[in-house]
């Protein structure tokens, strides 16, 4: 076993993995956020997290990541042994077949690796959204349930199959496969924030995560509703789940704290229905945050359920909030901001948060 990643599963009783949005700071270039983030997960590897995934959302300034596939395929390629994946692939967005064949061919690229975490919120405005649903029945909230199961179909070995109008026999079933020849699948986790999503993931018997990371509001009942209406299934047979949360871990408090601050702007921005920007420098946020005091009170609400502060007391607070939930895996989200003279192709401080989360 790797120093490193036997060090890390032994200064934590939970494991750690790592959900990434391709943070997009003032002055930044998309192609410089990308090779950022595919950076830091070269070394989530080294360091011997378990997973790491990258979220779907649409036409925002802040945010590049904007098709979980193609980073994927482009993290699966730099790394060897994590598991790489979605959280999530917004699926009302896209027709199912097409997630079936895309997460197909990644499984084929890194066979073993690949998560597929789905869910059915829009991942941005209903502009983008109406333009991003403009496929027919596909973009059906209301048919989630029956894509979830097409999918996970249509990516076993086996396929899956329609019947065409005709005689009714055998001969009527059309077979569809993802890929021709398939050896293994994806494992497929369901995503959300709320009950809904929580009952379906028992009733499907499949894996769920609720995203805390964006909102704590109904965690302990989503974990109840999920854990007692568990329906065993050929995917898994007993409840399975993690949590996502926010982290951002410094040398110093004083130094996390400053860290955590552009971020935190963008969110209290976002839930106050401000015009979103590229994210802050820390600098530029401690400019806004001595004139804007409107953010304030949303900034505190955020900073309470986030994890900031040195490696021991982010640590130490993980392994807490892991343990009082009942879950033997945390995905952090680093969302560290970067000081101005920091280079634009690197994400020092997303680096430092999950070096000194492993030391």
């Amino acid at each position: 076993m790797p120093r490193r990643l036997r060090g890390l599963q032994e200064t934590m009783s939970a494991a750690l993995s790592v959900l990434d949005l391709v943070p997009v700071r003032a002055g930044q270039t998309s192609a410089q956020a990308v090779a950022a983030s595919l950076a830091l997960a070269q070394r989530a590897d080294e360091l011997g997290y378990r997973r790491y995934w990258f979220a779907e959302h649409h036409n925002m300034p802040a945010v590049a990541s904007t098709t979980p596939p193609v980073l994927i395929a482009a993290a699966a390629t730099r790394t060897s042994r994590i598991r790489v994946g979605s959280g999530g692939v917004m699926l009302p967005n896209h027709a199912p077949l097409v997630v079936a064949e895309q997460f197909a061919a990644l499984e084929a690229i890194a066979p073993g690796r690949i998560d597929l975490g789905l869910g059915r919120a829009p991942g941005s405005d209903p502009v983008i959204t109406q333009l991003l649903r403009m496929s027919g029945t596909s973009s059906d909230v209301d048919r989630f349930p029956d894509h979830v199961r097409d999918i996970a179909a249509i990516m076993s070995a086996d396929g899956a199959s329609v019947r065409l109008t005709g005689r009714g026999d055998s001969e009527d079933r059309y077979s569809i496969h993802a890929t021709p020849a398939a050896t293994g699948a994806p494992e497929v986790w369901l995503l959300g924030s709320s009950d809904y999503s929580a009952q379906l993931a028992a009733a499907f018997g499949l894996p769920y995560v609720f995203a805390n990371h964006f909102s704590g509001e109904g965690l302990e009942r989503a974990l109840e509703l999920y854990r007692t209406q568990f329906q065993p299934s050929e995917h898994l047979d007993a409840p399975r789940t993690f949590l996502t949360a926010n982290a951002v871990v410094a040398p110093t408090s004083t130094e996390a704290e400053e860290r955590m601050l552009p971020q935190a702007r963008m969110m209290a921005r976002l839930r106050g229905g401000r015009p979103l920007t590229a994210l802050e420098t820390v600098e530029q946020s401690a400019a806004a945050e001595a004139e804007d005091r409107l953010a304030a009170p949303l900034i505190d609400a955020l900073r309470r359920r986030w994890f900031v502060g040195t490696g021991d007391e982010a640590r130490a607070a993980l392994a807490s909030f892991a343990d009082r939930y009942g879950v033997d895996e945390v995905m952090v989200s680093p969302v560290a901001g970067a000081y101005d003279a920091e280079p634009m192709d690197a994400a020092d401080g997303r680096v430092q948060t999950l070096e000194l989360l492993a030391a």
